[in-house]
């Protein structure tokens, strides 16, 4: 068994031309022609338990590799991995690997389910005490009749720090737009057996009971920036709202996630961070805005053709800024400080990035439900603006539940977790809606729109009686629940 660690780098077609014609990196190592058939049950058992199983196939050669993901990689894909010659198609199940062990009787109806056919160039790069092997994928996954296509860069640390690969990334990036790649080949074919996203929502992220507060960030940390990148590749492609709306979503969860493991964070990189999340935050609302009223118009007129128009306009700025510099080396600068930044050996942290997960949920939970239930006193006679702080309170101890809630796994706990998170959803909601009606007089007085005969029903406040009283109900729901952290 070994210990893998990779960067993964996406780019365009055009762009790995002209890598390859750039001699960027030296001389070329090899070339070759690989094949490689992933196996699982019918029910995507060895998926679900996070493994992949694939028989690799260069030249006369045929391996055998099994990876086990590891949740708290941190935007590197490090993974615990097990390699065997084998003779043929079939896969080797034994007691050298964990296959055995994860199903049971059921290794028997592992079968082929896809496919990868790549192209694969490799350059062996030495520099300093670091050795990285350099390799460009360009080719197909293909599950029945449906494809995908790979064209990536992957650099794989075989000698030395993390940080060489983050090195030679960022000298890739500077000549040619490369964006950090979340995304194995393996989990592109598993999403051809499901139907198209039309957007990733945030996955709940599991931890173990007994994960350090370091290991815990390092896994939520990732898993947004996996998130926004999902969404992102989508963005690049198409106008799409849904899309739009869980980028934006996950820019906010991860600036939360600053918030909520502060005491752990050292490091003047952090209020940069949070200013570059900001700003792409702020360029995808202004869409978004646009997008929530365009929802709301009545087809037809002058008031829908101008939001329209407007919506158009955002989203090239949306277009402008994921296509710029600023926006791929904020990602692959978050990764790189995740992953062996100076907030994982500071002196002045050490105690509270050691201490248990465990610790800092049941804290930080229960000062967020304090402020919950602090500032939404009296939420009937509450200003726009207070319950707007509101809002964001919740949806904070809305984000914390989801980053934290996996550390209290026995049942009692998680029928409580149920509960707990359906009332925070519902103090979202109704909290959301009343925020809409809120920001839509300032979005139509910035675009002129105002006193469009149209706009009288965007602004109509018939049923903000009704939406602020249902907001009273739910957190007094919510503040009734027990909580699965005491």
């Amino acid at each position: 068994m070994s210990k893998e660690v990779e960067l993964k780098l996406v780019l365009d077609a055009a762009a790995a031309d002209a890598f390859v014609r750039s001699d960027r990196v030296g001389g070329l190592t090899s070339k070759r022609q690989m094949q490689a058939v992933y196996f699982d049950t019918p029910d995507l058992a060895l998926s679900r338990g996070g493994v992949s199983l694939r028989i690799r196939q260069s030249g006369d050669t045929r391996t055998q590799t099994i990876k086990v993901a590891d949740a708290a990689a941190a935007g590197l894909f490090a993974r615990s991995e097990w390699e065997m010659e084998v003779a043929d198609t079939t896969p080797v199940v034994d007691d050298r690997t964990p296959i055995s062990t994860l199903l049971g009787d059921r290794a028997g109806t592992i079968a082929p389910i896809f496919t990868v056919v790549v192209e694969r160039l490799t350059w062996m790069i030495d520099s300093g005490e670091a050795s990285i092997e350099l390799v460009l994928d360009r080719g197909t996954v293909a599950a029945g009749d449906r494809q995908s296509l790979v064209c990536e860069l992957e650099l794989e640390l075989k000698r030395g720090a993390p940080a060489a690969l983050f090195t030679l990334a960022k000298a890739l990036a500077a000549q040619f737009p490369v964006r950090l790649g979340v995304v194995t080949k393996s989990e592109r074919g598993y999403d051809l057996l499901r139907p198209a996203s039309r957007a990733f929502k945030a996955e709940r992220v599991a931890l173990t009971r007994t994960a350090s507060a370091a290991d815990a960030f390092a896994a939520v940390a990732a898993s947004c920036i996996g998130q926004y990148r999902l969404n992102e590749t989508i963005l690049l492609t198409q106008a799409d709202a849904e899309a739009l709306h869980q980028a934006r979503v996950s820019l906010r969860r991860l600036r939360s996630a600053f918030s909520i493991f502060k005491p752990l964070l050292d490091g003047g990189e952090i209020p940069h961070f949070q200013s570059e999340l900001r700003w792409l935050g702020s360029v995808l609302g202004e869409a978004r805005d646009l997008d929530v009223l365009l929802a709301k118009a009545k087809p037809g007129g002058l008031l829908f053709e101008g939001l329209n128009q407007a919506r158009d306009a955002a989203y090239v700025e949306v277009d402008n800024a994921l296509g710029s510099d600023r926006v791929r080396a904020l990602m692959l600068d978050l990764t790189e400080w995740l992953a062996c930044g100076a907030w994982r050996t500071a002196q002045s942290t050490r105690d509270a990035r050691d201490a248990p997960a465990r610790h800092l949920a049941a804290e930080t939970l229960r000062a967020l439900r304090r402020r919950v239930s602090k500032r939404g006193r009296s939420l009937q006679s509450l200003a726009d603006e207070e319950r707007h702080e509101v809002r964001k309170t919740a949806k904070r101890l809305r984000y914390g539940t989801e980053f934290l809630g996996s550390l209290f796994p026995n049942k009692k706990r998680s029928r409580r977790y149920g509960k707990f998170v359906g009332s925070l959803e519902k103090l979202q909601d109704q909290l959301g809606a009343l925020n809409d009606m809120a920001t839509a007089p300032t979005v139509l007085d910035r675009l002129g729109l105002r006193d469009d005969p149209g706009a009288k029903s965007l602004l109509a406040h018939r049923k903000k009686s009704k939406i602020i009283d249902a907001a009273a109900e739910a957190y007094d729901d919510l503040l009734d629940r027990k909580t699965f952290w005491g």
